[in-house]
């Protein structure tokens, strides 16, 4: 059964040394209570008092986490003590600054966004640089293609922000690339649902099962959003043998300790950023600006260099809440950008009166 669920030889040299207890894999979370795999069956699960005195930041179980457990005696619940080394996760920092879990040991993130009003690829390069900081092969999936008038055009703008990911257009109504997204789910392979709410995930993981699994609601009239209905999550085993993770959507999400999940996603304008001919440049209108040179002819789309610029002020000002002495070195480094995008702008002014 474990075997089904993904356990391997690797996975069981990390257990080797949990004696006493059996391992097993969380299957389903709902606020504090879980529900596990083991090998001989499953059950309703708590976390001990000592892991959660000595669990650090993100470090509590979370689905698809592999644990060391002690089964139930009798009708009472199973005792979850340790968490076995992770794969790779999925995390995000909440306003208040805690670091969670999402779900763990993936082995892809389905990163969905519909292709109707919900479409955003911003929303998706920062999905993108998440992902790709724990440790998952991203596969961006745009749902509801049959509702969408421009289909190829809006693939192939997600597409360019990409950064290489198999970008898969799908509707589950006509069934249309369902196939292909199917390539990208093997036996025994993890892969996560994730994206905002009403994107279509329920409903993709009902058709993948055969089965209503999950409740789901229609789009109507002229709404262009779905609405949410998932409130926990499940890892679930499909009769493909893939194991397909449903969660709740997301109304925001961090990049906070991704900064080599955002280097990955925008390998492009750093490699841009890197061939200006002053190496402290600070893309405000320099001589030599390479990034100033592709925003004007067009080459870089300026909104996805106003996100990269975002996303690099939110790891900034994650470094300086970890770090005081980085504060001084930010403020210096913001001044001289926003002197420099003054002087751009006062160029640009006087190129339209030309």
């Amino acid at each position: 059964m474990l075997i089904d669920y993904g356990w391997t030889d690797n996975r069981q040299r990390d257990f080797d040394f949990q004696s006493g207890y059996a391992p097993a894999r969380v299957v389903e979370q709902q606020r504090g209570l879980y529900r596990v795999v083991a090998e001989t069956g499953e059950y309703a699960a708590h976390v001990s008092g000592r892991l959660i005195y000595d669990a650090g930041p993100g470090a509590l179980p979370a689905v698809g986490d592999w644990v060391a457990l002690a089964p139930p005696a009798g009708d009472g619940a199973a005792i979850i003590h340790r968490v076995l080394p992770r794969a790779s996760a999925f995390q995000r920092t909440d306003a208040a600054g805690k670091r969670e879990t999402i779900c763990a040991n993936l082995d892809i993130a389905l990163i969905f966004t519909a292709l109707n009003g919900d479409f955003n690829p911003r929303r998706v390069e920062r999905y993108l640089a998440v992902a790709r900081e724990g440790g998952a092969a991203p596969v961006v999936v745009l749902t509801k293609a049959d509702l969408c008038e421009e289909l190829a055009a809006r693939c192939a703008r997600m597409e360019s922000v990409a950064g290489g990911a198999p970008v898969l257009a799908i509707s589950a109504l006509t069934g249309a690339g369902l196939e292909q997204l199917a390539a990208h789910l093997p036996p025994r392979k993890t892969a996560a649902l994730l994206g905002s709410s009403g994107v279509g995930k329920s409903t993709l993981v009902n058709v993948l099962a055969g089965a209503a699994l999950m409740q789901t609601r229609a789009i109507s009239g002229d709404e262009k959003r779905g609405r949410h209905t998932t409130t926990h999550r499940e890892l679930i085993l499909l009769p493909g043998g893939s194991l397909l993770l449903d969660s709740p959507g997301l109304r925001e999400l961090s990049v906070a300790h991704a900064e080599t999940g955002v280097s990955a996603t925008f390998a492009d304008v750093e490699a841009l950023a890197a061939s200006c001919r002053f190496s402290d440049c600070s893309h405000g209108g320099e001589p030599g600006c390479a990034i100033t040179a592709s925003l004007d002819s067009g080459e870089l789309d300026a909104a996805r260099w106003a996100n990269y610029q975002k996303l690099q002020r939110e790891l900034a000002y994650e470094e300086r809440k970890e770090d005081h002495d980085a504060a001084a070195a930010h403020k210096q480094k913001w001044m001289k950008i926003a002197k420099g995008y003054r002087a751009l702008k006062k160029r640009r002014e006087r190129w339209d009166d030309d």
